[in-house]
């Protein structure tokens, strides 16, 4: 049976950096002292002198929440005001589920590429086919939008329609397309079999990350019989990472026994601790877990709790280092407060903040001759304002992020592959049944 924790958030927004974040209904606070009162009456006083006399009438509300943002990001990179709009966004994202279309895009020529719909879903069922230019949603040009903002205005409530203007390869004319929104469920896990080997692929943890990997590791078993299976690729590179419950239950998956995570905040009483249960679902086969320096939080919860508990073999580049926690405090209609509020502890009770998950085995990635130059590592200690982690040093955290689009040139795919297949060998791997259950206890 599967441990099922409290519903927490552990990785990124769309974004550019990784987070961890808790839903609370928050706590009281202890009164500010009289100074703390008298600065605030100054910002009062500037807010006042601002709004009525700066060249132009400022937007109001704005002055508001940049001000309270000012305020949250000179504490750390990962606290922050989330408007109305951001705090639904982030529920939709976690949920895994948005009212859409069901199409996979880019953006080439200033226009909205079609790269595949995505089987039975709305635009796939209204004919909307893979290389498709998107010039028009409904009747507003696509040209000068950002792919964020064209992806917006496709997004909507379900049975509600939307009218697309597109370009295809060999019609004479743009065609017109009507596709009524509907549910979208983005996958969370994907997979496949690489001969005698099961590839699990986390994209990120959704409320369905979990379910999407039981049903993955189901799927390989129904293909390759066990006495054939080598065991499991799982593949964290480029993951920055989602709910912490669903961490933990990937990350108990694969275990037995043994603490998966715990947190730790600002008062000894507030240390919480995660365990496994019982029930492997891979049954013992070897893991291998890939991680790069695109793996942030959540995936580190999981690289980390495998690595130290002698359950898998850690193969690629260093991993981001985003070891703290975030929680979300609702604030009605008028958004949430993104507030860090603790750090988390792999099982060896090793904070990663400002470190990383640093790979059993160090397999680095070319990059292609386009990229060289362009691309750089990044990790939590690289971003401006970080909490400096206990075991931070000059090395830091985080490495390049790339993963080439081809399994022929990916090397750490590959690596991992052949360690599975006895081809590569490394004393730490496979471990045998009694030392990864004695690490387990």
């Amino acid at each position: 049976m599967i441990r099922k924790a409290s519903l927490v958030v552990v990785g990124a927004l769309m974004g550019a950096t990784a987070m961890s974040v808790i839903y609370s209904a928050g706590v009281p606070a202890q009164a500010a002292g009289p100074s703390t009162y008298k600065e605030l009456s100054i910002f009062g006083d500037v807010f006042e002198r601002v709004r009525a006399q700066y060249v132009t009438p400022p937007d109001e509300e704005k002055l508001v929440e940049n001000a309270i943002n000012g305020m949250l990001t000179s504490l750390d990179p990962h606290s922050s005001f989330l408007n109305s709009k951001d705090a639904e966004d982030m529920r939709t994202q976690t949920r895994g589920e948005f009212g859409g279309l069901g199409i996979e895009v880019t953006m080439e020529n200033e226009l909205v590429k079609v790269i595949a719909p995505i089987d039975d879903t709305p635009a796939s069922r209204a004919g909307i086919l893979a290389g498709d230019l998107i010039t028009e949603i409904d009747g507003t040009a696509v040209r000068g939008l950002k792919l964020e903002e064209a992806v917006e205005k496709m997004r909507g409530a379900i049975n509600t329609p939307i009218k697309l203007t597109v370009l295809r390869e060999g019609a004479d004319k743009p065609l017109e397309i009507t596709v009524v929104r509907d549910i979208i469920a983005v996958k969370a896990v994907k997979s496949r079999t690489e001969d005698d080997v099961g590839y699990l692929r986390v994209i990120s943890f959704t409320e369905k990350t979990f379910d999407d990997l039981e049903a993955a590791i189901q799927k390989i078993k129904a293909e390759v019989p066990a006495d054939k299976l080598k065991g499991y690729v799982l593949d964290l590179r480029l993951n920055p990472g989602g709910l912490l419950d669903q961490a933990i239950n990937v990350s108990d998956a694969f275990l037995e026994r043994g603490e998966v995570v715990s947190t730790r905040g600002r008062n000894a009483d507030e240390t919480r601790r995660f365990n496994a249960g019982p029930g492997d679902l891979t049954d013992g086969k070897p893991v291998v877990v890939l991680i790069n320096g695109g793996s942030a939080s959540a995936s580190e919860i999981v690289a980390g709790a495998l690595q130290d508990l002698k359950r898998a073999t850690v193969v690629g580049t260093r991993s981001f280092g985003k070891g703290s926690v975030q929680t979300i405090i609702p604030l009605g209609e008028s958004g949430a407060l993104r507030l860090t509020t603790a750090l988390y502890y792999t099982p060896s009770g090793t904070s990663i903040q400002g470190t990383g998950i640093k790979p059993d085995i160090a397999v680095e990635q070319p990059l292609p001759e386009e990229l060289q130059g362009k691309v750089r590592a990044e990790g939590e200690s690289s971003l401006r304002g970080h909490i400096p982690g206990q075991n931070e040093t000059e090395e830091g955290s985080g490495s390049v992020a790339y993963v080439p689009p081809e399994a022929k040139d990916d090397l750490q795919l590959n690596y991992a592959l052949d360690l599975l297949r006895g081809k590569k060998t490394d004393p730490a791997f496979p471990p045998s049944p009694d030392k990864a259950a004695s690490a387990q206890q």
